[in-house]
């Protein structure tokens, strides 16, 4: 309890009294999230992905996203004992049909906050628009690995277009959610598009979706894709005589939350992941009488 007590006298600040709508209580984001001006969003390199940190997440509600790669943080409430309210300078007893506990999350962004809860709701003080800030920060958006054909490490043609796409196992939403009793709130991110960069200071192309996969058993000409690229000059005299070629997927963010809450937090949000693609230029054999 000695635990809890601390974390309330960090939080104290943030007490406010519950209204008619939606009991209030101050947003607590994470630092980086705070840092942010003008609701800018921002991607933080973490272990085999990318966490999205935002300032903002006002707007308009959203739909529901698909579940793969959902994870879930639920929150504690702990009640606060008269001793510990009196120190916190806070009165006692609570207004009536309400009581004192502190809220605990766990997770890379921990998050502590005193509150007032409904007796008759259980519900606690604190808004689904605050627990989004929490869900957003600790959305962890992964690094895809992209397919190629021909496949990487071997060299490509001029003239024949270089496929690339993602295994469609790995081209799903992901998602955290951050539950306090019946208050909820769940930050999801869905990949819409990729976008290919070849290197050598050439423009770039993009297509909708994963791409299509390369069927080594049919001949090129029966299959067809809306991702790919052909160059036109081999790599030789590039760095390395190699292409600096970069394959970015484009992720789109929004958040849901209770009481038909939620809202966009970002679009075409761009993770990237470069390659390394040698192409050599095609011989042409003539043959004549």
């Amino acid at each position: 309890m000695a635990a809890v007590l601390a974390a309330a006298v960090l939080v104290l600040a943030a007490v406010v009294s519950p209204s008619p709508a939606y009991p209030a209580a101050a947003t607590t984001a994470s630092a980086a999230a705070q840092s942010q001006a003008g609701g800018g969003c921002f991607l933080r390199p973490v272990p085999n992905g990318y966490q999205l940190e935002c300032g903002n997440t006002n707007g308009t509600p959203g739909s529901p996203g698909t579940p793969g790669g959902s994870s879930t943080s639920r929150c504690s409430l702990v009640p606060l004992s008269k001793a510990q309210v009196t120190f916190l300078g806070l009165p006692w007893p609570a207004p009536k049909g309400w009581t004192w506990e502190v809220i605990t999350c766990p997770g890379p962004q921990p998050f502590s906050q005193v509150v007032q809860v409904s007796n008759a709701t259980g519900a606690p003080a604190i808004s689904p628009q605050q627990l989004a800030q929490i869900a957003i920060a600790e959305l962890i958006i992964p690094v895809l690995q992209p397919q190629t054909a021909p496949p990487r490490g071997r060299d490509g043609l001029v003239g024949l277009p270089e496929w690339f796409w993602f295994p469609r196992s790995e081209w799903a939403p992901v998602s955290r959610t951050v539950a306090v009793g019946p208050v909820w709130a769940r930050a999801t991110a869905v990949p819409v598009g990729i976008v290919f960069q070849p290197g050598g200071g050439q423009p770039g192309t993009s297509c909708r979706g994963p791409g299509t996969a390369f069927d080594r058993a049919l001949p090129l000409g029966a299959q067809h894709t809306a991702c790919s690229y052909t160059y036109r000059q081999p790599s030789a005299g590039q760095p390395g005589s190699v292409y600096a070629a970069a394959v970015t997927v484009l992720w789109n963010v929004f958040w849901v939350g209770s009481g038909n809450t939620g809202g966009p937090v970002a679009n075409g949000r761009p993770v990237n992941t470069p390659l390394t693609l040698p192409v050599a230029a095609g011989e042409a054999l003539v043959t004549g009488r």
